[in-house]
């Protein structure tokens, strides 16, 4: 049996041919490209709003597109739930309007539904305000509950956090993640910024002038990119644990690290840690000074990327770091080298991460 949904598109561009073949689960698929590489026309003709000059589109065993059999189903014929980087409210309509807008059923079945779905968001209190009105976070909330009342199957995300201030951009993404993992459709989020799909993507495609040039889990990407490309945007590592405010520091410790890891930014509970591989320094004994954060380990790989090497440990957390070919000669790194890759608190980012499984719901 397939995946929930399977995408296969060619398409000319002004500037590019899309050839793309994608496959989505009951999970979310992060879409991450330069401004320009066909994102939004990808997620456009899944929703039916793009034609491409040839492709298959096919979710759970319903068949949106087959350009070969002559198959085009319209779009309010695809359950597909679409957010939009501005939202695309409609203006001159109230909040509850707009989320009733696309929602199932007769005039005031739709009503309904929307203040059902305006109090799960935890938004009622804005029914009556337009769209104008709105701050930009307000008008990402409204944007997703527009797409929740639709009842979508396949829910689509073009740049939901981009617009966004950086506080506004931190509280958002935390209530997307929690959205997410409840709601457990196959989802495709778009982004020109790869973090902004960590904690919320469980694999991460990489789309490169029409072509997708990798996929993976972020880790995955970070320690061996395929391409400078896919280096310079993926280049993070990214790790799970449970944050405790301490003296000033945030401490983050996940389940078998040698040790907390430390932040400067402030979080409580559950966190994603976000360090790049050019913020870490290898060398073979525990280095003095202000390098809060250190992890031994050895060498697992080396992966040359241009004129820098991207070297993996097997440490606890795994980290990834880039270093200078010289480095490498002068350290020896070799696969079984034992190291020591230490970096600054300062250096330590900490984002949103999806709960477990097992958490309970938030809806």
């Amino acid at each position: 049996m397939g995946a929930a949904l399977e995408v296969e598109l060619r398409h000319e561009l002004t500037r590019l041919d899309l050839d793309v073949a994608l496959s989505v689960d009951r999970e979310t698929l992060g879409l991450v490209g330069p401004s320009g590489a066909g994102k939004s026309t990808i997620l456009r003709a899944i929703a039916g709003l793009v034609r491409p000059r040839r492709g298959r589109i096919v979710h759970r065993g319903s068949v949106f597109l087959d350009t070969d059999r002559g198959v085009d189903r319209p779009p309010e014929d695809r359950r597909v739930g679409m957010v939009y980087q501005d939202g695309a409210l409609f203006p001159f309509m109230s909040v509850l309007a707009n989320v009733a807008y696309g929602a199932p059923g007769g005039r005031r079945s739709r009503a309904t539904k929307a203040r059902a779905v305006l109090d799960r968001f935890g938004i009622a209190g804005l029914a009556s305000a337009k769209p104008g009105d709105l701050c930009g976070g307000e008008r990402q909330r409204v944007a997703r509950a527009r797409a929740v009342a639709a009842e979508p199957t396949l829910l689509l995300l073009d740049e939901p956090l981009s617009a966004l201030d950086s506080v506004t951009k931190q509280a958002v993404a935390e209530e997307l993640e929690g959205r997410l993992a409840d709601l457990r459709l196959p989802t495709i989020l778009v982004s020109h910024d790869f973090e902004d799909v960590l904690g919320l993507a469980d694999r991460v495609a990489v789309l490169q002038a029409g072509h997708i040039v990798q996929q993976g889990s972020p880790a995955e990407l970070a320690e061996a990119p395929a391409s400078a490309f896919v280096a310079s945007l993926a280049g993070v590592n990214y790790f799970v644990g449970t944050a405790t405010r301490r003296e000033g520091l945030t401490e983050v410790l996940g389940d078998g690290w040698q040790r907390s890891v430390r932040s400067v930014d402030a979080a409580d509970g559950t966190v994603g840690v976000v360090t790049y591989p050019w913020e870490i320094s290898l060398s073979r004994a525990a280095p003095e000074g202000s390098a809060l954060n250190a992890v031994s380990g050895v060498v697992r790989r080396v992966s040359l990327v241009g004129n820098r090497a991207r070297v993996s440990l097997a440490s606890s957390p795994p980290v990834v770091a880039e270093v200078t070919e010289e480095s490498v000669r002068h350290l020896a790194l070799t696969p079984g080298t034992p190291v020591v890759a230490s970096w600054k608190a300062t250096a330590t980012r900490l984002v949103p991460a999806r709960p477990p499984p097992a958490a309970s719901s938030r809806l």
